[in-house]
């Protein structure tokens, strides 16, 4: 199955945007729906948004619906995840995640392929 690594990660300030990235190696990343998770200290992991595997569908929820969007390159086997004004309440380590279910889903422990996470802090 395939491995994953986020990057794109760092510190910024209110109101800056970021593009995360997550590279696929080992297997083809279109026979993947891919998702994309947050994790604040003391809270639980938070589904963030989603990608069909042909890239037509996305599903994006939470805080960033409105300030987020979810892309993916097959040909470069990458999701991207750019998100825009960003706040505080924003930082968070962010995971990107894999499956091979044939629909949309939240849920973490549907994901059975996750990378090491990246950090992302927003100072205010």
């Amino acid at each position: 199955q395939v491995q994953l690594v986020e990057s794109g990660g760092g510190v910024v300030q209110t109101g800056d945007s970021l593009r995360l990235s997550c590279a696929a190696s080992g297997g083809t990343l279109s026979l993947y729906y891919v998702g994309w998770f947050r994790q604040a200290p003391g809270k639980e992991r938070e589904f963030v948004a989603s990608i069909s595997g042909s890239g037509d569908l996305t599903y994006r929820t939470g805080s960033l619906r409105g300030r987020s969007t979810i892309s993916r390159d097959n040909a470069k086997n990458t999701v991207s995840l750019k998100m825009n004004n960003l706040e505080p309440e924003d930082t968070a380590v962010y995971y990107c995640a894999a499956n091979q279910l044939p629909k949309y889903t939240p849920i973490a422990t549907d994901y059975n392929v996750w990378g090491q996470g990246t950090q992302v802090t927003v100072s205010s």
